[in-house]
């Protein structure tokens, strides 16, 4: 188990793990990237990393994060490829407690006994198919850099593509052929997540729907309701650990 920070826009080098890997951000957002995609992540997601795939770990506007390391054999049960899964009150309350034992002596066989639950959690956890996809270069990395800096920019796709130099048409392309999404879906889900970061930094409501350029709280309440089934502070209370 191990408590690291994350500076903003900045990535670790590369890696490939002899053990499995699972990455929790406990504040900020996390990016992750493998060959086949790469995909932020936020504070109530936790993300599953089995052996032997080669990733890299990164944040956009920096974070606070936690890996732990399982034996793969302890772990053999969980899934073969990388899983994207909600990190529950407990399995949170759990690494949480794992951390703070890092480094003492198991003298009663509690910190085991903490690592079972964690794994036995992880097999209880459902994965999410959602997290916000990411592109690796070019000109869609820089658009995508940007709005997440940023989710208020009301330039359109249009305006976008002159500043890259390149046709609307050709940016929808490559967009969709990369992310998997049209920038419109792209940036709908874009906002939720950012809504999330920014609510569990202390933003008010108020403050959240300004920042994400909604034009009230009431209309940032509504999508954000349409989307997560439940209101904001809602939502929030939730995730708390006393909401067990």
């Amino acid at each position: 188990m191990g408590a690291r920070s994350i500076p903003a826009r900045h990535h670790f080098p590369e890696q490939s793990c002899t053990w499995d890997q699972v990455v929790y951000a406990i504040e900020g957002s996390l990016t992750v990237s493998t060959k086949a995609r790469s995909f932020v992540v936020l504070p109530d997601q936790a993300v599953w990393l089995p052996a032997g795939l080669t990733h890299q770990i990164g944040s956009m506007l920096g974070a606070e994060f936690r890996s732990m390391w399982i034996e793969h054999e302890a772990g053999i049960d969980l899934p073969a490829s990388p899983t994207v899964l909600a990190a529950s009150p407990l399995l949170k309350a759990l690494i949480a407690e794992a951390t703070g034992m890092e480094g003492h002596a198991d003298s009663d066989g509690y910190a085991a006994r903490v690592r079972r639950l964690i794994l036995d959690q992880l097999r209880r956890t459902r994965s999410l198919s959602n997290p916000l996809p990411w592109p690796r270069s070019g000109p869609l990395l820089a658009l995508c850099e940007a709005l997440y800096a940023d989710p208020s920019d009301p330039r359109s796709f249009v305006e976008w593509s002159r500043a890259f130099g390149i046709s609307s048409q050709t940016l929808a392309r490559r967009f969709e052929a990369e992310v998997g999404l049209s920038l419109r879906s792209w940036r709908h889900r874009l906002r939720l997540f950012r809504a999330i970061e920014m609510l569990s930094g202390g933003l008010s409501v108020t403050q959240t729907a300004m920042e994400l350029g909604y034009g009230s709280a009431s209309a940032f309440v509504y999508a954000f309701r349409a989307a997560q089934g439940s209101s904001p502070h809602v939502y929030m209370r939730q995730r708390e650990p006393g909401s067990l």
